[in-house]
């Protein structure tokens, strides 16, 4: 696996948006070692190569979320002029195509391989999850059985009411013997 100087994982790029995991274009061109308007100059010369599952462009709410989590804007202007791409895991992989340099080969293998991991992770999270249901099922299962017991062994425990009569001899009202 190819180091990279990047502070921050690939990983911890890829978001969850529109429910796709994906990676930005200012990421992308970061981790491909070329600016972003040459990242986006490649993909608009080779749009037939990017078809909607493998890009789309952010809509003003998505960007606004992003800007705001984000709490910093670009040096400049303040800020982009156009909404960012947002590149899937197969328009990851072609955008290094496209851009054709050696660096981005090198690194197309390493997001690749970061989507795997991630794609990994979730389904360990989602088998884990699975586990806990399977076990609060049983809990509940338990539950009922235990208490089911409890109420028996009150019932056992509750005296069983008397007929009000005593045993043994009793003096009839009023005699009283020395």
């Amino acid at each position: 696996m190819p180091k990279t100087s990047l502070a921050i994982p690939v990983e911890s790029r890829i978001l969850m948006l529109r429910e796709q995991k994906v990676i930005l274009d200012s990421d992308l061109a970061e981790l491909y070692g070329v600016p972003v308007k040459r990242l986006n100059e490649q993909v608009k010369r080779n749009q037939e190569r990017f078809p909607a599952d493998f890009m789309f462009r952010l809509n003003a709410e998505e960007s606004e979320s992003l800007r705001s989590q984000d709490a910093t804007s670009k040096t400049g202007r303040g800020g982009r002029r156009y909404a960012p791409y947002a590149f899937t895991e197969h328009g990851a992989i072609m955008a290094a195509t496209v851009l054709n340099s050696e660096r981005a080969v090198e690194m197309s293998v390493f997001v690749v391989r970061a989507f795997v991991r991630l794609r990994e992770m979730l389904a360990t999270n989602q088998q884990l999850a699975s586990k806990i249901d399977e076990l609060e099922q049983r809990l509940d299962t338990h539950d009922a059985s235990i208490q089911e017991l409890i109420e028996a062994i009150r019932e056992l425990m509750t005296p069983e009411p008397g007929t009000g009569r005593k045993i043994g001899f009793q003096l009839p009202p009023g005699k009283i013997t020395s």
